[in-house]
C-alpha cells in the first residue's frame, strides 16, 4: 500500500467506486480504502445476520427466514431507469461483463386509495383507472407533445418556450386535472415533490422523455435492477479499477489525514503511509467538512411472505405514493423485490419503504405504505441524515460526495459522479455511443 497514487477514495459506496473506476481508465494510479469489511459503504447490500445486527442489534438473526447466504438486503432502495445516466456509464465502462439485471415487473402510483399500473403501452392506458375518457385524451395530447418536441424545429414547439414557461402552466395548457398533474409529476417525471411546478418547464420534459424512453427500452417498466443486489454495483466498478490497476485495501480505519501546505497529501493506515495529491470520500471520513441538508431519511426493510396486493402477484414492482395523495409535502416509495432477483430464500418477498421525514414520529408517515403492502413478517428501520459537502474542495483537494437521496433512481446520484469527476479532472465525463443491440441484450440479461 505504502507509496505514491494520483488519487485516493476513502469509501467504497457506489459513487466512490464509479469514480475510482472511472479514474482508473484514465489511467490514474488510484488507491481505494474502506474502514468496513465489506463493499458498498451506505449502499452496501447486507445478509440478515448483518442487516439485523446494524438495525436489531439486541435481536440477532437465528434463520428464521431461511439461510443467511440466500439474502441480499439493500440499505438504499433503488432501480436504474434502464436508459438512465447510470446505465450509460455500465455501458461505457464495460461493468456489464461482470453482472446481469432482470427488468422490474411494473411501476405502480397510489391514487385515490389504492394502487394502479402506471401505463407501459397504449392497451393499458386504454384501460387504466388512472383516469377518466376524456383526461385520457388530454394526456394523449400532452405526451404527444412531449414525444414530438424537437428543439431545432420550431413548428413542435407549439408557441412554448420550456425555458420560460412554468410546468404547472404546460399542464394546464392541456387542460390537465390535479390528479394527473401529479401523476405525470411524480410516477413519470419522479419528482418527489411539487416545488418543480413553478420551475420552468424543461427538466420535468427531459425526465418524461427519459421515463418514456426507458420503458420503450424493454416495455413493461422503465426500471432494471442487478441479480443479488445494489451491492454489486459497487463491486463491479471496484473489479473494473482493479482490471486497471487500481488498489484495494477493506476493514482498513484511515489514522491520520495528511496535509501539506493546508492541502490533502496522503494518508496513515495500519498498512504504512500512502500520499497522493487528491482524496475522493464519502461524508463519514471527514465530517468536518460536510452540512446536514436539513433532511433525514426513514427507510424500513419489510420481510414479506406475499406479494404485493393488487400487483397481479408481480415478483417486483416500484410503487409511488405522491405526497398529495396522503396529505404530506414528500413522496412515499416502496421498491418491492424477490427471489427471483436472487435477494432473498425463496417464498419470501422484500419491500423497502423510504420518504423524507417530516414530523416528530416518522414510523406513523410510512403507515400509507403499510397499508399498501399488506402483512409483513418483520420489519428493520433506519433512519439517516443526509449530507452534502460545505465546498467544491478546490482549495484542499478533498473532494466529497453527496447522501444518497430517497428517490427511486440512481439519476441525482450520476449527477454527483459526474460534478466531481469534473472538479477533479478538469474536464466533462463523456460517455462512448450507445452500446449495439447485442451489448444491449447482454446488458438486460432479460430472458
Amino acid at each position: 500500500m505504502e507509496g505514491d497514487y494520483d488519487v485516493i477514495v476513502l469509501g467504497t459506496g457506489l459513487t466512490e467506486c464509479i469514480l475510482s473506476g472511472l479514474l482508473s481508465i484514465d489511467g490514474k494510479k488510484v488507491l481505494h480504502i474502506d474502514k468496513q469489511d465489506y463493499y458498498g459503504g451506505e449502499s452496501a447490500s447486507l445478509n440478515l445476520t448483518q442487516l439485523y445486527s446494524k438495525f436489531k442489534p439486541s435481536k440477532p438473526y437465528s434463520d428464521q427466514f431461511g439461510k443467511d447466504r440466500d439474502w441480499c438486503v439493500d440499505l438504499i432502495p433503488k432501480f436504474l431507469m434502464s436508459n438512465g445516466e447510470l446505465t450509460n456509464i455500465l455501458v461505457h465502462t464495460d461493468v456489464t461483463r461482470y453482472m446481469e439485471f432482470k427488468q422490474i415487473s411494473g411501476s405502480y402510483v397510489y391514487r385515490g386509495g389504492r394502487i394502479a399500473k402506471v401505463p407501459s403501452n397504449q392497451t393499458e392506458a386504454i384501460s387504466s383507472p388512472l383516469m377518466g375518457f376524456f383526461e385520457k385524451r388530454r394526456m394523449k395530447n400532452f405526451l404527444e407533445f412531449i414525444i414530438k418536441y424537437k428543439e431545432d424545429e420550431v413548428s413542435t414547439h407549439g408557441g412554448v418556450d420550456l425555458d420560460k414557461i412554468t410546468m404547472d402552466e404546460l399542464y394546464n395548457k392541456y387542460g390537465l386535472e390535479r390528479g394527473t398533474k401529479d401523476f405525470i409529476g411524480h410516477a413519470m417525471a419522479l419528482w418527489s415533490n411539487d416545488d418543480y411546478l413553478f420551475q420552468p418547464a424543461r427538466e420535468t420534459y427531459d425526465r418524461i422523455v427519459l421515463y418514456l424512453g426507458s420503458v420503450a427500452r424493454y416495455g413493461k417498466s422503465p426500471y432494471i435492477y442487478p441479480l443479488y443486489g445494489l451491492g454489486e454495483l459497487p463491486q463491479g466498478f471496484a473489479r473494473l479499477s482493479a482490471i486497471y490497476g487500481g488498489t484495494f485495501m477493506l476493514d482498513t480505519p484511515i489514522e491520520e489525514v495528511l496535509y501539506e501546505d493546508g492541502k490533502f497529501a496522503g494518508v496513515k493506515t495500519k498498512e504504512g503511509v500512502a500520499k497522493a495529491p487528491v482524496v475522493i470520500a464519502d461524508p463519514t471520513y471527514f465530517p468536518e467538512k460536510v452540512r446536514s441538508t436539513g433532511q433525514k431519511v426513514i427507510r424500513a426493510m419489510c420481510i414479506l411472505d406475499h406479494p404485493i396486493p393488487n400487483t397481479s402477484d408481480a415478483d417486483s414492482a416500484q410503487i409511488i405514493i405522491p405526497q398529495n395523495q396522503v396529505g404530506r409535502k414528500n413522496d412515499i416509495y416502496i421498491a418491492t423485490i424477490s427471489s427471483a432477483h436472487n435477494i432473498c430464500a425463496r417464498g419470501y418477498y422484500l419491500a423497502i419503504i423510504s420518504t423524507i421525514i417530516e414530523t416528530d414520529k416518522p414510523h406513523l408517515e410510512l403507515e400509507p405504505a403499510f397499508k399498501v403492502i399488506g402483512a409483513t413478517k418483520d420489519v428493520l428501520m433506519g433512519i439517516a441524515e443526509l449530507y452534502e459537502p460545505i465546498d467544491d474542495g478546490s482549495k484542499d483537494h478533498i473532494y466529497i460526495s453527496r447522501s444518497y437521496d430517497p428517490s427511486s433512481h440512481f439519476e441525482s446520484t450520476t449527477d454527483d459522479v459526474k460534478d466531481i469527476y469534473k472538479r477533479v479532472t478538469g474536464h466533462d465525463l463523456v460517455l462512448k455511443k450507445r452500446a449495439t443491440v447485442e451489448e444491449e441484450a447482454e446488458l438486460a440479461g432479460l430472458s
